[in-house]
C-alpha cells in the first residue's frame, strides 16, 4: 500500500473539495508514491509527534490540524512550524491534514461531538453551498448509453439519498459541416454528419475531474464540446456545524456538569443563564463564534463551540446559552474518529493513535 491509497481512503469520508476557501488541507510533506510502513494519527503535528512516528516506525502522519498554513519561505529551524516540517523531510515521514474538509463531512468532527453527547435527530447546522454542478455535452446518439453507464458508475448522478435523479438526455439533431468549418472531429480526425444527443447530469464537485476525464474516454470526438455549470444548492449532507435533542431536556447547571463530563473538560466558560430546559443542542468544533447567530436561528437552547471573545457573549442575547468547552477540548475526539475509520478500510498493518498531547493550553 503507498500513500496515496491511504489519502484516497481518508477523502471518501471527507473530500478536500468540500474544505474551506482559507484552509491548508492535503498532502504537506512528501511523497504520494511512497509505501506506507505505518500510520500515526493525531489532533496536531508536533515536534514530538514526528518523534512518536519515527519511533513507532510511521512515515505517514494523519493529523487533522495542517502543520503549514500560512505561506513558507524558508526552512531555517527558527520556529516550530519550520522545525516539524525539516524534521519530516530528514526522516522520510509525509504529511496529510483534514481539518475542515472533516469538519464540513457528514460524519465528521460535529458527528462526533453530537454522538459524544448521545444526541439525536442530528442535521447539519449551516450546510454548504455551490457543491453540486451540472454537466452538459453533445455526443453521438450511439454512444449516450455507453457514456450515461460510465458517469453513473463513479457517481454521477447520485445526490445525497437521490439516485439516477438527473441524468437527462434529449435534443436531438445533426451536425453538418465541412473541414474549413472547424467542425468536432472523430477519433480519425474525418468530419461527423450525424445525429447527436443531448446529455445533461449533475454530480458532486469532488468528482469534477473523474467525470472529465470519463467523458473524454468515452466520447469518440477528439474535441469534445461541454459546459459545466454550479448549481446555488444547499447540501443538507455537507456543511459546518451540527444541531441535535437530548431525549429529555434537563437545566442549565446539570447541562453544564454533563458537558463536563462527557466532553471530559474541568473549565467552560458560559453565557447568562436563561432558566429554560436544554434539549436542542448546536455543536460546532473549534472556533465558532461566526456560527452564533445560525445557532440561534436553528432553535437551539445551547451553543457549544470553542474561542469565543468577550464580546462574543453579548450575542446570546438572552436567547441561547453559549457555551466555550476550548479548543482542544471541542475536537479531541477527532483522531479517534480517523482511527477507527482507516482500521476498518486498511486491515493488514496497524493503525497508530497518537499518545502524545498536543493540546497548547494549561489551567490552573
Amino acid at each position: 500500500m503507498i500513500i496515496q491509497d491511504v489519502i484516497n481512503h481518508l477523502e471518501e469520508l471527507a473530500p478536500i473539495a468540500y474544505a474551506e476557501d482559507f484552509d491548508n488541507v492535503g498532502l504537506l510533506v512528501g511523497n504520494k508514491k511512497a509505501k506506507v510502513t505505518g500510520v500515526l494519527v493525531t489532533l496536531d503535528t508536533l515536534e514530538t509527534v514526528v518523534e512518536e512516528a519515527i519511533a513507532k516506525n510511521c512515515n505517514l502522519i494523519v493529523s487533522f490540524h495542517p502543520i503549514i498554513f500560512k505561506g513558507l519561505k524558508k526552512l531555517t529551524g527558527k520556529n516550530y512550524v519550520e522545525r516539524v516540517v525539516m524534521k519530516a523531510i530528514k526522516h522520510d515521514i509525509a504529511i496529510y491534514a483534514i481539518h475542515t474538509a472533516l469538519d464540513n463531512a457528514l460524519q465528521g468532527v460535529n458527528d462526533m461531538i453530537c454522538n459524544q453527547l448521545e444526541l439525536t435527530n442530528k442535521r447539519i447546522l449551516i450546510p454548504q453551498s455551490q457543491t453540486i454542478k451540472k454537466l452538459t455535452t453533445y455526443i453521438p446518439k450511439n454512444e449516450a448509453e455507453l457514456l450515461r453507464a460510465a458517469l453513473f458508475k463513479i457517481g454521477a448522478g447520485n445526490i445525497g439519498n437521490y439516485s439516477e435523479c438527473s441524468f437527462n438526455v434529449d435534443g436531438f439533431g445533426t451536425y453538418k459541416g465541412n473541414e474549413d468549418s472547424n467542425p468536432s472531429k472523430g477519433e480519425r480526425g474525418k468530419t461527423h454528419t450525424e445525429e447527436e444527443t443531448k446529455i445533461t447530469i449533475t454530480y458532486s464537485k469532488h468528482l469534477e475531474s473523474r467525470i472529465i476525464k470519463t467523458l473524454f474516454n468515452v466520447h469518440s470526438y477528439e474535441e469534445v464540446a461541454y459546459e459545466i455549470t454550479t448549481l446555488e444548492n444547499k447540501n443538507q449532507n455537507i456543511g459546518i456545524g451540527m444541531v441535535g435533542e437530548f431525549k429529555k431536556g434537563m437545566s442549565e447547571q446539570d447541562f453544564l456538569k454533563y458537558l463536563k463530563t462527557k466532553m471530559k473538560t474541568d473549565f467552560i466558560k458560559y453565557s447568562a443563564f436563561l432558566n429554560k430546559q436544554i434539549k436542542k443542542v448546536a455543536v460546532l468544533g473549534g472556533s465558532g463564534s461566526f456560527a452564533i447567530q445560525a445557532a440561534k436561528a436553528s432553535g437551539a437552547d445551547a451553543f457549544i463551540t470553542s474561542d469565543l471573545k468577550y464580546h462574543d457573549f453579548f450575542s446570546a442575547e438572552n436567547s441561547i446559552l453559549l457555551a466555550d468547552i476550548g479548543h482542544y477540548e471541542s475536537e479531541q475526539f477527532t483522531k479517534n474518529l480517523l482511527v477507527a475509520y482507516l482500521t476498518k478500510k486498511i486491515t493488514n498493518f496497524a493503525i497508530i493513535l497518537s499518545n502524545t498531547d498536543t493540546n497548547p493550553v494549561k489551567y490552573f
